[in-house]
């Protein structure tokens, strides 16, 4: 596998877990620790053919002796019929499913006065209406009766999302969903939590940006207070922690994931301006254009 987990072996053995946009970044290195866990592990994308890629790499990692085992469906989890076949197909092969990782998604950079309205249609169909869809699905099939646990991976949006306003509105409906259901399944014995990340490379991320994705991962490195940016394999082992038994008291929390990223600067920067009005007029403000730009006492 790319990193050793720092789980137990076998930790979970004989789960069933689906992971959304299984294939690449996040959700690859979530699915890759997960197997190496026991866990047998359903991937899901558009790309059928990139799916039966990275299955294969997947299996030849797996040990003889481990219960595990990796099956790619490709659905796209904007079409609710497509998400209802990923899950009965999933329960007529494996029976059960204990873990859904919500993890699919996409974005695209653009100031939003330029978005059209496909544009922005396409990413909260995918990243907010697409996570609904399996979560309502799974629970419905499976977890209503025998529990289960989920987690939605959202972004760093806590002080908007400037340049991707569709995604920050969407991941931000995902955190509000996140803690809705944990409140409407508890009883049902099911954890609904989410991970936000902060900027985590990784080579898929890069090429889906285009020619903007060298620059923009170069540049996010002085946003973070770790002066470096993060690794899906940092996400995956979180994942795998609210998936545990060891955090069984937890639902309806979103854990940030990000170095302390949501509590430092923001990458957007607003030129120099007067377009404001200015503010009333008083003493207070003679003062302050006082201490701005102070009268010569010449």
């Amino acid at each position: 596998m790319a990193a050793v987990s720092v789980f137990k072996p076998g930790l979970f053995n004989h789960k069933v877990a689906v992971v959304t946009g299984g294939g690449t970044g996040i959700g690859k290195a979530i699915s890759t620790e997960l197997l190496e866990l026991g866990c047998s592990v359903v991937i899901s994308s558009r790309n059928a053919e990139r799916l039966q890629k990275v299955a294969k790499e997947m299996r030849q990692k797996i040990p003889a002796s481990s219960p595990a085992s990796v099956t790619p469906v490709a659905c796209n989890i904007r079409n609710e019929d497509e998400v209802k076949n990923l899950v009965s197909s999933v329960l007529k092969q494996y029976g059960r499913i204990d873990y859904l990782v919500n993890n699919g998604g996409g974005q695209f950079s653009s100031p939003a006065e330029h978005m059209t309205s496909k544009g922005w249609k396409a990413v909260i169909d995918t990243n907010l209406t697409g996570t609904f869809h399996c979560c309502k699905e799974v629970y419905s099939a499976y977890m209503k009766k025998h529990g289960g646990v989920i987690v939605n991976i959202i972004a760093e949006m806590w002080k908007g999302f400037p340049g991707m306003a569709h995604t920050g509105a969407a991941r931000a409906a995902v955190d509000n969903l996140t803690k809705s259901l944990a409140i409407e399944w508890a009883s049902a014995g099911v954890r609904v939590n989410a991970v936000a990340p902060g900027t985590i490379f990784s080579k898929t991320a890069m090429e889906n940006y285009k020619e903007l994705g060298p620059q923009l991962f170069k540049t996010s490195v002085p946003f973070s207070p770790a002066k470096r940016l993060g690794v899906p394999e940092e996400i995956s082992s979180v994942v795998c922690f609210l998936l545990s038994p060891a955090a069984s008291f937890i639902s309806g929390a979103t854990l940030k994931v990000d170095a302390g990223q949501s509590l430092y600067r923001t990458m957007w920067e607003i030129p120099d301006h007067q377009a404001w009005p200015e503010a009333p007029e008083g003493e207070n403000l003679a003062a302050l254009k006082e201490l701005l730009e102070p009268q010569s006492k010449l």
